[in-house]
């Protein structure tokens, strides 16, 4: 094992003293507006700890079945005259409904797949006001999956009242939450977040390395500080980069507060981790998921992502800090108070895809306010979330080495937390292929035959035409866990995850020097298809695991749903007798005192679930319209809870909002 030094040591900081005066400043309002015991919404996960937990109880499993459709909302980007905007940006589509919304002092607030910004009547549904901040106009977006959009912030000085929003085209912009007007003493009412940023454009891609950015994840706010991230593209064909920092906004007046170096500059900590002085060059490195915060301590939890390339590192030798870990910053300064690495040199794009989630627990009578991070690869990494501690040893284990590709230099072990368990599968054996039937075995023992496998942190492979097709991750790169997140329990201590149980196959191919600066790069990573067009791997394909974070110990774990698309109807299992296949999705999960619910994503029928906390057993369900990927929140209007969560129907996505009848 490692000792502890900057490889995977917890990181207390020289001032650490100053975090907890930081909550002294903080005024008793601004506390105020952060959880949902009010029974309001007023950050994307509940609370700024991402909990999504709300105290609310008069939907039970018991009256579950009875909620009827409220009201629904059509979402506005359907009001857009898209063949006109098309004409301009063929990219625009309206139907990534990632969104989820705010519910603050009686008001909803949502931003659409374009980036469109709404305040709705939360007994209605009719749009209070509309603010359209035309980020079609700047062009594709940079991120692969085109435009979309997660959620909001709030904020509120007691008088004041502001909507915050982090757009695709690079702006971060704050309006009047009463009118949906852009706030003019916010720098006119946006910020450019190109501006201070090394190599980052405001012009369409510039393949020597400048580029433009983009923020599909809502900032988050603490005090009179909004803390925002930024992605940029994650598939380049040259070494160079913009870095993806973290930075400090104030709320009042859009002056820029700090920036976090998620990559290190020259005399910084951690600089040496970039040997050959790859972070001159290097780029990516960002937050593009949620962070979360801790008013009281004033710290702001970055899980930060990737850099530059995702599966290969022979440009960056080193550990790359702080690419792939989870780092604690103030608030007020942006100075980092402490940071754990989880992956060293990553190669595997398993960088932490969902805000920590902020609970507290009881270990060995111990009382430790403690953050979970979950993972791709299917760890749930623990610590106290004032100092970094470990509440469990994380301990250095050897890894493969093999095969490497030409010019890597791989990090010889990578940290497994001993508690809890992993809550999902990890690398790929024999004996985890399909096996309906014997036959279905040996074929799909033949196509594992053309792939590079093994355990967990197996290394990408060169993909050769007619040879070896590439290493098979599993999880794969985008999960175990994803952006979905998991759900907390404060009364409990549990916590909930939803995950996949996929693989990914990078292809990695050695590039032409005349077109790009890289030597390899990766043009996709797809997955494999199973014999007769099965999946590859046994089920079930979802789970929802339940982990008492008291105990560090997984109490309960579900397959989510009976059915998979591509297995009961395919002729190859007609007449067999199927196991629980877990087709259900990798959906956000919303907890209350009584139920879990979430979405569960059925090509022909699509579900709203509830589940029972102690045991994950199903309780009941109702019919979606259509299939939802956004997380379900739920608040009080009126004496009167409701549930809502984004759904994609056709033409146009739409908020369902689900209540008792009267």
């Amino acid at each position: 094992m490692r000792s502890c030094k900057l490889k995977n040591a917890f990181e207390f900081g020289k001032k650490l003293i100053a975090v907890l005066p930081f909550a002294i400043g903080i005024s008793s309002t601004s506390i105020a507006q952060y959880g949902t015991g009010s029974g309001e919404w007023p950050s994307y996960g509940g609370d700024t700890g991402s909990t999504k937990y709300s105290p609310l109880d008069q939907i039970t499993p018991e009256n579950f079945e009875e909620l009827q459709v409220a009201w629904t909302w059509t979402s506005a980007d359907a009001n857009l005259d898209l063949e006109a905007i098309q004409e301009i940006n063929e990219a625009v589509r309206i139907n990534n409904f990632q969104g989820t919304p705010l519910m603050v002092n009686g008001v909803l607030y949502i931003i659409t797949a374009v980036n469109q910004i709404a305040a709705i009547d939360p007994a209605s549904g009719a749009t209070i006001w509309l603010h359209n901040p035309e980020v079609y106009l700047a062009g594709t977006p940079v991120n692969t999956i085109g435009y979309h959009n997660r959620g909001l912030a709030y904020w509120t000085d007691g008088t004041a009242e502001r909507i915050i929003a982090g757009l695709n085209d690079g702006y971060l912009i704050s309006l009047d939450a009463a009118t949906g007007v852009p706030d003019s003493l916010f720098n006119g009412g946006k910020v450019d977040l190109t501006v201070g940023l090394p190599r980052a454009t405001r012009n369409v891609l510039d393949w020597t390395g400048a580029q433009p950015v983009a923020v599909v994840s809502p900032p988050i706010v603490v005090g009179d500080i909004i803390v925002t991230s930024s992605i940029t593209q994650a598939r380049p064909i040259n070494r160079v980069r913009p870095p993806m920092w973290v930075r400090g906004y104030n709320v009042r007046n859009g002056e820029h507060e700090w920036d976090f170096h998620t990559i290190p500059l020259a005399g910084e900590y951690g600089v040496e981790t970039w040997e050959e002085e790859s972070w001159r060059r290097t780029g990516n490195a960002g937050v593009w998921s949620m962070m979360s915060a801790d008013p009281e301590l004033g710290l702001v939890y970055l899980p930060i992502d990737a850099p530059t390339d995702d599966f290969y590192g022979g440009n960056r030798p080193g550990d790359n800090l702080f690419s792939q870990s989870v780092v604690a910053v103030d608030a007020l300064s942006g100075e980092r108070r402490w940071h754990f690495q989880m992956i060293h040199h990553g190669l595997w794009d398993y960088d932490p895809p969902a805000a920590p989630n902020l609970i507290d627990i009881t270990v060995e009578g111990r009382e430790i306010k403690a953050l979970a991070q979950i993972t791709k690869q299917g760890f749930v990494y623990t610590f106290d979330r004032a100092t970094g501690e470990p509440v469990w040893v994380i301990e250095e284990r050897q890894v493969p080495q093999e095969p490497a590709l030409p010019g890597e230099r791989l990090s010889p072990t990578q940290p497994f937390p001993t508690k809890p368990p992993a809550f999902e599968k990890q690398g790929l054996t024999i004996d985890d292929l399909v096996d309906f039937t014997p036959e279905l075995r040996a074929e799909a023992e033949q196509i594992l035959e053309n792939y590079t496998y093994g355990p967990l942190f197996t290394p990408p492979s060169l993909s050769v035409p007619g040879g070896n097709r590439g290493t098979i991750l599993r999880p794969s790169a985008g999960g175990g866990a994803n952006w979905m997140g998991a759900a907390v329990d404060p009364e409990t201590g549990y916590i909930y995850i939803p995950s996949s149980d996929s693989i990914s196959v990078p292809v990695v191919v050695e590039t032409n020097p005349e077109e790009s600066t890289l030597r390899f790069r990766r043009i996709s990573y797809g997955g494999t298809r199973g014999p007769q067009g099965l999946p590859l791997l046994k089920p079930p394909y979802s789970t929802i695991t339940a982990i008492d974070m008291n105990l560090g110990e997984i109490v309960w774990q579900v397959p989510n749903g009976d059915r998979a698309p591509n297995v009961e109807n395919n002729p190859a299992v007609e007449g067999l007798e199927l196991p629980s296949l877990g087709g259900g999705g990798r959906n956000p999960i919303l907890a209350t005192p009584t139920m879990l619910v979430h979405a569960q994503n059925y090509q022909d029928g699509p579900l709203l679930i509830a589940r029972d906390k102690a045991t994950g057993e199903e309780l009941g369900a109702i019919i979606m319209p259509a299939r939802a990927i956004a997380a379900p929140m739920t608040y009080e209007v009126e004496g009167k809870q409701y549930i809502v969560v984004a759904v994609l129907t056709e033409p146009s996505p739409r908020l369902f909002a689900w209540a008792l009848p009267d």
